[in-house]
């Protein structure tokens, strides 16, 4: 997994706070079904580093994904919709 260097301080595609960013120039597979640590993967389309094209995945914890990083472990979630 390459990690591109200057990450953007929040997600380009949905502006929340992310947890890790990855590039990938070929073919992934994405599966969160029933994933206890990341909630959604953002995508967004970038270069490699010989200027093919890219997508950085932004990996949101269940937390950054709702805005609620900061909010109490026992108060509910709950997402915002976005278009």
């Amino acid at each position: 997994m390459y990690v591109p260097q200057n990450s953007p301080d929040r997600c380009p595609a949905c502006g929340d706070d992310y947890e890790s960013v990855s590039r990938h120039a070929d073919g992934f597979v994405v599966n969160l079904l029933d994933n206890e640590r990341y909630r959604r993967v953002c995508f967004y389309p970038a270069r490699s580093d010989d200027g093919d094209p890219a997508l950085d995945c932004f990996h949101h914890t269940h937390a950054t994904a709702t805005g609620m990083a900061d909010a109490a472990d026992d108060e509910p979630v709950v997402p915002t919709e976005r278009s």
